[in-house]
Order: C-alpha cells, then sequence, then structure tokens
C-alpha cells in the first residue's frame, strides 16, 4: 500500500523517513507533528511488518506509507535511502521520542551549509533523566566513548535515530547492519570518509504508557560493540593488526626472554617446546603486521575510489536540481 500524495518532482526539497515497527499509539502524532513543523516536506513511513494497524494510520494521517518485509531497522533503512532523492533527510523514529520541534533546526545545516550528516544529540539535554532505563543510559556512554576515542571524533550522541543527511551521504552510505546498530555504523562512515558532522542538542522524552522499545538493551548492546569492533579493524586495519602484533611480539619476546638467559649462563637450551611456541608466536606477530599494511593499502584506494563516487553522485544530485528547477518553470 502507498498513499499517493508524495510530490511528482524527481527531488523532495525535505524527506522525512519514518521506520516502523508496532508503532500505531504513537505513528499519527509524529506524522502530524513534523507535517505542521515541516509542510514543505514529504513524509514518508516504512513499515517493517507491523501487526497493529500503523501503516493504516500514517495513511491516514498524510504520510506515503511503504512496506520493507526484511525485519529489522538497517534493512527499512537501506530501502530508504534506495527509493527516496531529496535534497534533505531527516530520520526519526516513529515512537514519538523526539520532538518535531527541533525538525527545522536539523534540516537547516543541510540545506543552507552542505552539512552531510547533523545529529540530534539527546545525551547533552534530557536523556539521563527522561529514560527510565539505566544500562541504556550507560551502553550510549560506553558507545561514545569507545569510538570518539578510537576514530578520534567529537560526536555527542552515536546512537540516536533523529538525524539529518545531504544528498551524497545517503547515495554513498553502504548500509550493512541489519537492525538497531545501524546508528553506529553511521557515525563511523561518516567519521573515515570526512563528511561533515554538526551536533544539535534536542530534547529527548521516554515512551508514553504501553509503547515498547523494540531495543534489547544486552544483545542490541553485544550486537553494537561487535559492529564497533568490526568496523574499527575495516576502517583501522593498520591500527587493529599492528595491536595484535604488538600484543603478540611482547608475549613472545617476554617467554623467549627467560631461554636466552638460561642459555648464555649454561649453553643449553632447556625448554625447546617454550622456544618453539615463542618462534610460532613471533611469526604470527610479523604476520599480523603485514596484514595490516596490506588492509591499509586496500582502505586507502577505497577510500580514493569514494572520493571519485562522491563527485558522481554529487553530478547526479546536479542534474536532478535541474529537472526540479525546468518542472516549476514549466508550470
Amino acid at each position: 500500500m502507498e498513499n499517493n500524495t508524495s510530490a511528482s518532482k524527481p527531488l523532495d526539497r525535505i524527506a522525512v523517513l519514518i521506520p516502523c515497527y508496532n508503532e500505531a499509539k504513537t505513528i499519527e502524532k509524529v506524522v502530524t507533528d513534523f507535517r505542521r513543523e515541516l509542510p514543505e516536506a514529504t513524509i514518508y513511513v516504512y513499515d517493517n511488518n507491523s501487526s497493529d494497524g500503523t501503516a493504516e494510520i500514517a495513511a491516514k494521517a498524510g504520510a506515503v506509507v511503504r512496506h520493507e518485509y526484511q525485519q529489522g531497522k538497517g534493512n527499512v533503512i537501506r530501502r530508504m535511502f534506495r527509493e527516496i532523492d531529496a535534497e534533505c533527510y531527516l530520520m526519526v523514529d516513529g515512537d514519538d521520542t523526539y520532538p518535531a520541534d527541533h525538525a527545522r533546526q536539523m534540516v537547516e545545516p543541510v540545506l543552507e551549509r552542505k552539512i552531510d550528516m547533523v545529529v540530534g544529540d539527546r545525551l547533552s539535554s534530557t536523556y539521563f533523566t527522561e529514560n527510565k532505563r539505566p544500562f541504556h543510559n550507560f551502553g550510549n556512554t560506553i558507545v561514545r566513548f569507545f569510538i570518539n576515542r578510537f576514530f578520534h571524533s567529537d560526536i555527542k550522541d552515536i546512537m540516536t535515530g533523529y538525524r539529518a543527511f545531504g544528498f551524497n551521504f545517503v547515495k554513498n552510505f553502504p548500509v550493512l547492519s541489519k537492525g538497531f546498530e545501524i546508528e553506529t555504523e553511521m557515525s563511523i562512515h561518516a567519521i573515515d570518509k570526512n563528511m561533515s558532522t554538526e551536533n544539535v542538542v534536542i530534547n529527548y522524552r521516554d515512551r508514553i504508557e504501553g509503547s515498547e522499545s523494540k531495543l534489547n538493551t544486552y544483545s542490541d548492546g553485544m550486537k553494537v560493540l561487535f559492529t564497533i569492533a568490526r568496523l574499527y579493524k575495516n576502517y583501522k586495519p593498520m591500527r587493529f593488526f599492528g595491536l595484535i602484533a604488538a600484543v603478540l611480539m611482547i608475549i613472545s619476546v617476554a617467554f623467549f626472554i627467560p631461554v636466552l638467559a638460561q642459555y648464555i649462563s649454561t649453553g643449553e637450551v632447556a625448554r625447546f617446546p617454550t622456544l618453539i611456541a615463542c618462534g610460532f608466536t613471533a611469526i604470527a606477530a610479523v604476520q599480523a603486521f603485514f596484514s595490516g599494511m596490506i588492509l591499509g593499502c586496500i582502505v586507502q584506494k577505497n577510500r580514493q575510489d569514494f572520493e571519485i563516487n562522491l563527485q558522481r553522485t554529487d553530478e547526479r544530485y546536479k542534474e536532478l536540481l535541474r529537472i526540479n528547477s525546468k518542472e516549476e518553470k514549466d508550470a
């Protein structure tokens, strides 16, 4: 089912993207609030196999409703980014935890200054007082610490679902995650590819009574941490494998020194198994080091290819703008 109120132009000025799974209690208010704050925007609701009538309610509220049948927020966002062309994308959850009052403040940096990603920062305002799940609070703090530490960044809220994007970011972002770790992946991608980011402090409110979070504190939290480790390996292979190489070499040398000392004093090697193990460990360290070097060269080549793809995407974006302009003149 798709509501036919979408704009006829090939490029929306603003597209509000709302991924939804069983948000019947809040979706009407979310759609209505964002239509009020951004009347020029097209509101897209992507339903992810809801069983409570979310899609029907969203359509009645005036949203363009589409469906993604592969379960998981990452799968929904992949579909959104493929199907929709817009000058500015505003992504928000359908649970009414992110006030629409900040919508204009979120999209302006993208439209006026061509910022690639604007992050709605909950953690600098009301998140820790509004959110009643203490482990979520702790998890957000830990994830923010690790990413800003490992990737030398200053993103204030890594896992927020309230973000604005430019055309180039959306069309060059490879969605690999299937679930809630998608926000972490977005943050690291922007940092690694040197895309411009900006933090906007927003108010956060907890879910209304009867509305349940789809995020599992422990299993999804572990997925996020594994995602950080995986992306650190993929984006910073020299550091990742260099650290492994250093640890292995330290272990090898630490166990080899007593064997060497005994050999110097007695002229005999009494612990051949230890010596052999030290040799293999040292070889593994060398292999890890050169693996990091080779993968680092591949990553550098990928970055060069990414910059070339950015230029092609920018050409497509300008062509869509020209088509829009022509249609406006003809009208």
